[in-house]
């Protein structure tokens, strides 16, 4: 059986190479082709260009690299319609899959299944209608989601989100990574600004100074910032000139399962933490770490965005629990002045949104069968059918 993938992004990745997981325990006779990461590659795939290339986000920071993501959606589109796979399987990053998928349903037959609904919910709802034309089946990581999907004539399977069975690292070795850090008992406030170099460029200015204030307000407080290989030296060169720097987890040269257990423990050992929106919020659900959102795009993107958002708040944590319980701080509201009295008062009160994330974590399938598994069922099923 031959199945094409493309993850455009790290969370796509991770989600991926757990679906490739899921489908080797169902069958053994697959090839996998298409383009992904590291995890993805570790379980078989040989990627056809660096992942990311792909892994850009808002209007303003698309246009500059926008010819050449269109050879690359040709490319992606030429090599299925060569391949002529069983399945097309896209993962997340919709602006680039769905076109490369629209490409392969002009050309044939292939099955095209799409890993991840878009968030029609909170703006372009019509982009269900759209992605009906080209898009077979979705896998959907929210509860809510299916029938968004199923009413523009896509079957929908909610298959569990893959933070919920993800290892989380427990007390013994989150006092571990304190000690290793010389911070046994000093609060720990975990810094997370993305992994893409657009949001760390557009964020870090921020959060900068925001780590400034916030140590003159607490001066025992102490940071952490978890980075990725793409953006180390880009985060290296922003925090250098900090009167106290965050210690910077590098997973440049690392062993990748090192870097993911010392990554856990810190967010385990963490009293609070300061994230861009995205998946990210939900891995500190599932360490039960409290947590404030701040995220910013450029001023374009913030003038689309503004018009077509139909939700009021973008942490999914409020959204599947209908709650507002964790701070969040957008647009031009990610400022400093607002970050920072939200860092304080969560660290000062961090029990508010432990029933919160709890709940959350239930409801995206916690205790249940591995997502990546039903995610490999559910597109096996649907081949069957």
């Amino acid at each position: 059986m031959k199945i094409y993938l493309i993850a455009g992004e790290l969370s796509g990745d991770k989600l991926g190479a757990s679906l490739m997981q899921g489908l080797k325990a169902l069958r053994d006779d697959l090839e996998f082709h298409g383009v992904g990461g590291p995890l993805m590659e570790a379980e078989g795939l040989e990627s056809q260009f660096p992942m990311q290339e792909l892994s850009v986000m808002g209007i303003a920071e698309v246009l500059p690299k926008y010819f050449h993501l269109k050879r690359r959606i040709r490319e992606c589109a030429d090599a299925v319609i060569a391949l002529q796979p069983d399945v097309m399987i896209t993962i997340d990053s919709p602006d680039f899959c769905l076109r490369v998928a629209k490409l392969v349903k002009a050309a044939g037959d292939t099955r095209t299944v799409h890993y991840v609904a878009p968030s029609v919910w909170a703006w372009r709802p019509k982009r269900a209608d759209k992605m009906a034309k080209s898009i077979d089946q979705v896998l959907a990581l929210l509860p809510f989601e299916p029938p968004y999907m199923e009413a523009a004539g896509m079957r929908c399977d909610f298959v569990g989100h893959p933070v919920v069975n993800e290892p989380v690292a427990r007390g013994a070795e989150a006092q571990a990574f304190r000690d290793m850090l010389g911070l046994p008992d000093a609060p720990i406030a975990l810094i997370l600004p993305g992994s893409r170099k657009s949001e760390v460029t557009r964020l870090l200015p921020i959060f900068v100074p925001a780590m400034d204030a916030l140590a003159k307000s607490r001066p025992d407080l102490r940071f952490v910032l978890p980075t990725t290989g793409p953006v180390a030296e880009i985060v290296k060169e922003q925090v250098a000139a900090m009167a106290q720097p965050p210690v910077i987890l590098d997973p440049t040269g690392q062993d990748l399962n090192t870097f993911a257990q010392q990554k856990r423990a810190a967010f385990k050992a963490a009293n609070v933490a300061l994230a861009a929106s995205g998946t990210v919020s939900l891995e500190l659900a599932a360490s039960e770490t409290p947590m404030v959102i701040a995220y910013d795009v450029s001023p374009i993107s913030r003038m689309i965005f503004k018009r077509m958002l139909r939700i009021d708040t973008v942490t999914l944590a409020n959204l599947i629990t209908d709650t507002r319980v964790i701070p969040e701080h957008l647009a031009e509201n990610c400022t400093v002045e607002n970050i920072v009295p939200s860092v304080l008062d969560v660290l000062e009160q961090p029990d508010a949104q432990l029933q919160v994330v709890r709940d959350t974590m239930d409801k995206l399938g916690k205790g249940g069968e591995d997502p990546g598994l039903r995610a490999a069922k559910a597109v096996l099923d649907g081949l069957d059918t």
